[in-house]
């Protein structure tokens, strides 16, 4: 399973948006083919949504760290505040 996994340090936050943006096209394109058809392997419709969110979460983890002190500051505060409610 490693083996599929993309490295994705090597893309630019641009290529990521777009790579998201290809993968949601091929993602909606599989469920529809498998309602119409089926698919041979219903499996990949959780790869292609598990590979979304690694790239989801790469495209986070990278405007996080371009934040400013305040901006993480702003947003701990909000964080602590979502944490007590």
């Amino acid at each position: 399973m490693a083996n599929n996994k993309q490295n994705l340090d090597g893309f630019s936050d641009a290529d990521l948006v777009q790579e998201r943006e290809s993968k949601v096209k091929e993602l909606f394109d599989a469920k529809f083919d498998h309602a119409v058809k089926g698919l041979a392997n219903p499996l990949e419709l959780r790869a292609m949504r598990r590979e979304i969110a690694r790239i989801n979460t790469e495209i986070r983890r990278r405007e996080v760290a371009a934040m400013s002190p305040e901006e993480l500051d702003m947003r701990a505060k909000i964080r602590a505040r979502r944490r007590r409610n």
